[in-house]
């Protein structure tokens, strides 16, 4: 699978990740907060990882303008750290807790936007398909040894199973997305 592919499945999970957060959230539901914040952060703890192992030290000699893309990235990688430490020291719904949450979002939202807006494009336009499918590869192993799913524990579901775990898991642009596509980005049920 093409790096640039997964990183965006990423991205999405963890969108429709937040999407349930809010949903949580208006409902002023803290205990479905408090269990969407812990499937956040695995998932964005398994993505920092594979990002700052893999993908990033592989594009960061790509071009100037990519590692400096890079070096803010790990910064925002920092900032999002930082937030979920001390979200620890609160309870899910308390307004701290809740206003820390919120600002990571932001933050997320943000990181991920620009990468799929300035960094992935660039990347794309400095490196081949065959060199993006290896680091994909890379950190696809990667996401199962840290205990994550992975691509083969999705991709022989039906586009109908897929497409009802997209729904389910509030998944932006599904409708447009294909088997593959899908497979990368919706957990498994």
């Amino acid at each position: 699978m093409d790096a640039l592919a997964l990183l965006t499945a990423d991205h999405n999970r963890v969108r429709g990740m937040f999407s349930r957060f809010q949903e949580a959230k208006e409902a002023e539901d803290a205990t479905r907060m408090g269990a969407l914040a812990v499937e956040i952060f695995t998932e964005l703890d398994v993505h920092t990882t594979i990002e700052e192992d893999i993908f990033y030290p592989w594009a960061r000699d790509l071009s100037d303008e990519i590692a400096e893309m890079i070096d803010e990235g790990l910064q925002e990688h920092h900032v999002v750290k930082i937030l979920m430490e001390e979200m620890d020291g609160f309870e899910p719904g308390d307004d701290e807790w809740t206003a820390k949450m919120t600002v990571l979002i932001e933050n997320v939202e943000h990181h991920a936007g620009e990468e799929e807006s300035d960094m992935f494009p660039s990347v794309r336009s400095h490196s081949n398909v065959n060199e993006r499918d290896t680091i994909g590869v890379r950190m696809d192993t990667r996401k199962g040894e840290l205990g994550a799913p992975v691509l083969a524990d999705k991709i022989d579901l039906t586009d109908q199973q897929l497409h009802d775990l997209a729904t389910d898991q509030a998944i932006p642009g599904r409708s447009k997305m294909d088997h593959d596509e899908l497979a990368a980005t919706v957990s498994p049920g």
